[in-house]
């Protein structure tokens, strides 16, 4: 049975589930980067980084969780399948080449920065199509990777 959420409109839900979906494939491959970069970092700064690493995973976590359950408050489904997420994301395929902390980490800030304009977008999308509510999961998710971005940058300088 559908949930029909009072005051939302069905083209917001719609656009809203699209969205979502979109944000969700490319937070997964975002997840599946950090991962890679986590499990294969060397270098000066081993153990910080990739315990940041780690930390920024778990923050991206809590978001796709967020994100796939709005989904199904709004009666879509929520596509999380590795091969949804190898078809449907936007990110930049992530190098399995690479070793070092620093070449890890510019790799993973490109995708976060990427990431982060996508999601401000998904803000103004679903606002302009009358969801608030999603557009607020949007923005928790933005100012987290606004956050984790500037952690792993720091690491840069």
């Amino acid at each position: 049975m559908a949930v029909k959420i009072q005051g939302l409109k069905d083209n917001a839900r719609k656009t809203a589930v699209s969205e979502l979906n979109a944000r969700l494939a490319d937070s997964l491959a975002l997840g599946m980067a950090i991962k890679q970069a986590h499990w294969n970092v060397k270098g000066p700064g081993f153990i910080a980084v990739h315990e940041l690493l780690d930390s920024v995973y778990a923050n991206l976590q809590e978001h796709i969780d967020v994100m796939a359950e709005r989904v199904q408050i709004l009666d879509g489904v929520a596509q999380g399948t590795a091969e949804v997420v190898a078809k449907n994301t936007t990110l930049k395929e992530y190098p399995t080449d690479l070793t070092s902390t620093a070449d890890h980490l510019k790799a993973i800030c490109e995708r976060l920065r990427d990431h982060g304009g996508k999601l401000r977008a998904a803000i103004d999308t679903t606002d302009e199509a009358g969801d608030a509510n999603t557009a607020d999961i949007f923005t928790a998710a933005s100012r987290t990777a606004d956050k984790d971005l500037w952690f792993l940058e720091s690491h840069l300088e």
